[in-house]
């Protein structure tokens, strides 16, 4: 089908920019001011993002179908009890979207990369507050329900996902106002520190699902006797930690391409595992919110807080609109001070040297 298309052209390390290099990855990358058409095609190809973008897409239609199914169910709207898992299902439709069109168009410019993944932070934030809405109304072992970490549980969870968009934004560039004052393309490279860079995107990410999981972790690890929910949705929980913990150490370490530097760039590096791991954990989290809400319905309709717009659609609207707010603060330095003949002939001069 695309013998008849002319595929863009594949380089190695050494012919792209820093800002585009990724831990021992040598080669399969795509030039860094490629067309939104190239970006497109580029999927069709063999590149060391092809399997980024595939293993979040895809799965991105099996969670919408997840979510219509729910929609489609007679009532829904009026069952308040189903709003928390509409939001958690949304959520989990966002942020393997945001991560497909992030890897797919991040080559189109060094300015296009750092957006592109702004809006890949803002979109796990929202899952992560996804996830906090629906294990507040499902997942609260009996012992902690109307609590008082039950009642501050969602509004600390909000607050939680502003810090995450804005400290894996500041990974990336450091603080938008100092763009105005310096150079903007000197601050291109991660903060000039790649190392504090991922240690802090690690922190975005990692305190907000643990303080999401307190819940869980006290239900499945130390809760003993009466009041901690032990039922047939324990198990899928213990399977979603494994896989998140699995996914978070993938991303942290870089293997198995670090012992190998160019061996996977193509097929099998870290990254296409983090993301196949995550999707997996998701799968299982969202067995074992479905599998609490179903078992746990008459108990935490009448014991558990009362579930309202403000907690549910309301939350994940403050979360979205205040991570839109964080993204164009940070993208906002980029765009105004952007100097695209400056980068075109830069990144140009890089690809063919």
């Amino acid at each position: 089908m695309f013998s008849l298309v002319k595929l863009p052209r594949v380089f190695n390390v050494h012919q792209v920019p820093k800002a585009f290099h990724e831990d021992s990855i040598i080669s399969g990358y795509r030039h860094p001011r490629s067309s939104a058409t190239d970006c497109v095609l580029s999927l069709f190809q063999l590149t060391n993002e092809t399997l980024n973008v595939w293993t979040h897409f895809l799965p991105t239609w099996y969670f919408l179908w997840k979510l219509m199914s729910v929609l489609l169910m007679e009532n829904v709207w009026y069952d308040e009890y189903t709003w928390p898992l509409l939001v958690y299902l949304f959520s989990c439709c966002v942020f393997p979207l945001a991560s497909s069109c992030a890897h797919t168009f991040s080559s189109m410019s060094t300015r296009a990369r750092h957006i592109c993944y702004f809006f890949d932070y803002g979109a796990l934030s929202l899952y992560s507050l996804g996830s906090a809405i629906s294990y507040s109304a499902y997942v609260m072992p009996d012992a902690w329900v109307n609590s008082t970490f039950h009642k501050f549980y969602i509004p600390i969870a909000v607050f939680n996902t502003i810090l995450s968009t804005s400290t894996a934004c500041y990974s990336r560039l450091g603080l938008p106002f100092l763009h105005f004052i310096h150079d903007i393309d000197a601050r291109f490279s991660e903060r000039q520190s790649l190392k504090l860079s991922k240690v802090l995107r690690i922190l975005a990410f990692a305190y907000p699902y643990l303080f999401d999981n307190i819940p869980l972790f006290y239900r499945l690890f130390l809760c003993v006797g009466e009041g901690c929910t032990d039922n047939e949705a324990n198990s899928l929980h213990v399977q979603h930690t494994l896989f998140a913990f699995l996914t978070g150490f993938l991303f942290a370490t870089h293997l198995p391409e670090r012992l190998a530097p160019g061996c996977f760039d193509y097929i099998g590096h870290s990254h296409q595992l983090f993301h196949v791991c995550g999707i997996i954990g998701t799968h299982f989290q969202m067995k074992a919110i479905e599998t609490d809400m179903m078992l746990r319905r008459s108990t935490l309709l009448v014991n558990a807080p009362d579930i309202t717009l403000s907690n549910t659609f309301g939350a994940a609207m403050a979360c979205v609109c205040i991570s839109l707010v964080i993204i164009y603060f940070y993208s906002l330095p980029l765009l105004s001070r952007s100097s695209p003949n400056k980068d075109r002939s830069t990144n140009r001069k890089k690809c063919t040297s």
